[in-house]
Parts: C-alpha cells; sequence; structure tokens
C-alpha cells in the first residue's frame, strides 16, 4: 500500500460493529490536495449506515479531486479509438433532427409554434441527449466500476455524478452548432438566453437523480441494463421533443411537468427561438418533480450502498 490513503471497504451489516483500519505509514508524505488529511496517529472508522442515510456532501468535497479525475477518465474513454471522435456529439442529435424533420415535420405536418421544424427539434434534441447521455452512463456506471468499488473506499456517489457531468462536453459542441443553426434561419439570442444555465442544471438533476436509482437498482438486478434503453426511448416520445406542448390545454400542458424533460425542451425554446408563450407554470411543476427524484434517488442510493462492494 503506498503513501496515498487507501480505505477499507465498511462490511455488510452483520458485523454489527465499526471497522478499524490502522492507518497507513505516511512519514515523509504530504497531504496530497482533494484527499482527506491522513497521519498515522489518525484510525479510519468506517461504520455502516442504518435507515435513511443524508449524503455526506463534505467528505463528497474532500474527494473533488477523484471526482474531477473521474469526468476526465470518462471524457477521454469515451472516444477513444473512434474514428470521428467527439464529432459523435453534433451527428447523434443531427441526423435525428434530419430524420424528425422529414417524418414528423415534413410528412405528418406536426406543427412547430410557428418555427422551421429544423430548429424547433434540434433546440429540444440538445438538452435531451445531454439527458440521455446522463441517464444511461450513469445507470450503468457502478457495474462499469466494480473493480473499483470492491478494492477502494471512496464516496460512492461520486461515480454517477461523474458520469453524468462528463457528457457537458458534448452539450457544448452540440450548443455551438444550435447556435450556428439559429444564425441560419436569422434567430438572434435575447437576453433570456441566460435562463440556460438552470434549464441546464434541471436537466442535469433530472438525469442524476433517476441515474442513481438506476445504478443501485443495476448492482443487484443485471435487467436493469435492459430496461434503461427501453426507458430513454419511451421517455423520448414522451417528452415534446418532436411536437410543441402546446398542443395540450390547460391545466394538462401544466401538469405535462411532472415529467421534468417537458420543462426542460420547452424552456430552451422559449429562451433560445422566442416562442410565444412562456412555460412557466410547466417550469415550476417540472423543477418540483425533478427535485422530487432527486432526493429519493440520493436516499436509496445511499440505503443500498453498504452492499455495492458484495453484490456488484
Amino acid at each position: 500500500m503506498s503513501a496515498r490513503r487507501v480505505e477499507a471497504l465498511p462490511r455488510l451489516p452483520d458485523a454489527g460493529m465499526a471497522d478499524v483500519e490502522p492507518e497507513p505509514s505516511t512519514a515523509g508524505a504530504p497531504p496530497e490536495a482533494g484527499l482527506p488529511a491522513a497521519t498515522s496517529a489518525e484510525p479510519l472508522v468506517i461504520e455502516p449506515q442504518s435507515g435513511l442515510a443524508m449524503p455526506d456532501l463534505a467528505e463528497l468535497w474532500r474527494y473533488r479531486e477523484l471526482l474531477f479525475f473521474l469526468i476526465w477518465r470518462d471524457i477521454k474513454v469515451r472516444y477513444k479509438q473512434t474514428v470521428l471522435g467527439a464529432s459523435w456529439a453534433i451527428i447523434q442529435p443531427f441526423f435525428t433532427m434530419v430524420v424528425f424533420s422529414l417524418f414528423f415535420g415534413r410528412l405528418a405536418g406536426v406543427p412547430s409554434d410557428g418555427l422551421p421544424y429544423p430548429i424547433f427539434s434540434f433546440a429540444a434534441l440538445v438538452p435531451w441527449a445531454f439527458f440521455a447521455h446522463g441517464l444511461m452512463q450513469s445507470a450503468g456506471s457502478l457495474v462499469a466500476n466494480q473493480n473499483l468499488v470492491k478494492k477502494v473506499y471512496f464516496p460512492r456517489l461520486a461515480i454517477p455524478i461523474a458520469a453524468v457531468l462528463a457528457g457537458g462536453i458534448d452539450f457544448l459542441i452540440a450548443f455551438c452548432v444550435l447556435l450556428g443553426m439559429m444564425a441560419f434561419y436569422g434567430i438572434a439570442p435575447t437576453a433570456q438566453i441566460v435562463w440556460v444555465v438552470p434549464l441546464l442544471l434541471l436537466a442535469l438533476v433530472t438525469a442524476l437523480g433517476v441515474g442513481l436509482w438506476f445504478a443501485a437498482l443495476n448492482v443487484q438486478y443485471r435487467d436493469v441494463a435492459y430496461v434503461v434503453p427501453f426507458t430513454v426511448q419511451l421517455w423520448l416520445l414522451a417528452t415534446p421533443v418532436a411536437y410543441p406542448s402546446s398542443m395540450l390545454p390547460e391545466p394538462w400542458r401544466t401538469l405535462y411537468g411532472l415529467n421534468p424533460m417537458a420543462g426542460v425542451v420547452e424552456g430552451f425554446r422559449w429562451t433560445l427561438l422566442g416562442t410565444h408563450s412562456a412555460p412557466g407554470p410547466m417550469l415550476a411543476v417540472s423543477a418540483l418533480a425533478a427535485v422530487a427524484i432527486l432526493v429519493g434517488g440520493v436516499f436509496y442510493f445511499r440505503r443500498m450502498e453498504r452492499s455495492f462492494a458484495d453484490r456488484v
């Protein structure tokens, strides 16, 4: 064991006692930034959690360097040994937009709130791609990192969080393409563009909340790996990506916000394209639903966390 602090995994509740691991000698080695300070006289105590455990945000912050490393690793691995590299961040939403424009915009005649259908659908596909990528990657993150989970102690929340945040690079690339399309269609961004950041945060909260549920379930039931892609496809159809939510009358349009991505998608169109009706009530419902999903996901993840190392 090197001088770097490497901690033991907690035992399952049948032990019923706290695990005490002697601290490895750190004589002559300065503590590293982002890792908890360790001294030879300070034993590490890891206790199994019981009931609803609150997330230890202070501990997560102490391991921020590890979180950054996991994000950077996920970004590098994603396009490694690919011919087109990061171009896939543009190709996927762009060709989806082409298909939607052909079948929904041209053949089916789906309304687009008075906007050209390609920009109407692409403005929704950009946040949707960020959400879908974050959800799918975080759902399988614990199983994909099972060797790390079995051998080293660190806040397990760091793994799905890193999987979601790694999609931020793809979002930035696709968002630049969206700005280029807006310029092509003569749509100038307004001061409402500042709402893009809160809307992106809402998409992140939704992806992380659902991802935490699936990641914890996937450790115990590998069927989740087959359920997640199917869920994403159904969620896409249930989200107003290919059609506007204005097709629904009130109060059903507001209740539609129970799907958090409905508020995100309509919010993007409103902030960037200047659609006529602001999705205020729908967006409020979406924000509440996203927070509820995240809180539930965090507590379920923390409850199942004690058994990850033995079941993964």
